[in-house]
């Protein structure tokens, strides 16, 4: 299933997610006022901030009382003492760590830096005692926003939540799914055969971390404002795989 031509819509003038807020209908209202109809197929990548703000996963760093390992930590990342130990309430391990960095496997199971908790592009008064974490099931929340978008678009969705991950063997951060619906997030295309009639024996495609990074380019990293991306035109798999079943695992993991 090969695709010729691919469409990114980024919606603008995006309001700001608030908790509790209907997502689902903050989207549909963003594709109205973009001039944008959906259409069968369409794929819709979200920024996770706004889910996690919509679900209010924010955490208020004065209720944090940080333990004698966060302050540890703390001294030798540099990073708020309080921030860590938040940190390290939504990880199963830390992994590495220096000044400026901690990088750590969520209790997802993802491994990223400071388990996702954020700080950036939270508050609108700069207050610095907010911070956000990810969504606590990521596929779940996929799920239910693409069933609600479905049901009121009448239309057959994809739906990826997108989060920027730095990579051990490269700079730079670039969008990964770490949520998915609709969309067959690991293509295993193992046993197929190449351009020649050779047997492809290793071949496993992340599906959703490409979808995901190409609207990362649209969505900056910044002050872009355009957490949501229509992606059009897109052959997608056949079947629906959830986000989690690309992360590798502990044994398989070269890097630790």
């Amino acid at each position: 299933m090969a695709s010729s031509r691919l469409e990114l819509l980024a919606l603008k003038n995006f309001p700001l997610v608030q908790p509790g807020d209907d997502l689902a209908r903050l989207i549909l209202g963003g594709l109205k006022a973009n001039g944008i109809a959906l259409q069968d197929d369409d794929i819709l990548v979200l920024a996770q901030k706004i889910v996690s703000k919509a679900e209010g996963r924010y955490v208020d760093l004065r209720t944090v009382t940080p333990s004698e390992r966060a302050i540890g930590l703390a001294e030798t990342t540099g990073k708020d003492a309080r921030l860590v130990e938040v940190i390290l309430e939504q990880s199963r391990l830390v992994l590495r760590h220096r000044f400026g960095v901690l990088i750590v496997e969520h209790e997802l199971g993802l491994v990223m830096a400071q388990a996702g908790v954020d700080q950036s592009n939270i508050s609108e008064d700069g207050g610095s005692d907010l911070a956000l974490l990810l969504p606590e099931d990521p596929d779940a929340s996929a799920a239910r926003l693409r069933d609600h978008l479905q049901q009121e678009s009448r239309r057959r969705l994809g739906l990826i939540i997108n989060d920027s991950f730095g990579r051990a063997w490269r700079r730079g951060v670039v969008g990964v799914a770490i949520g998915a619906a609709g969309v067959e997030a690991l293509v295993d295309r193992r046993g197929d055969n190449d351009l020649f009639g050779r047997r492809l024996n290793v071949t496993e495609i992340a599906f959703a971390d490409e979808v995901a990074a190409a609207a990362s380019i649209l969505m900056g990293q910044a002050d872009e404002g355009m957490p949501v991306v229509l992606v059009r035109g897109l052959a997608r798999p056949p079947k629906d795989r959830p986000a989690a079943d690309l992360i590798r695992p502990a044994s398989e993991d070269l890097f630790r």
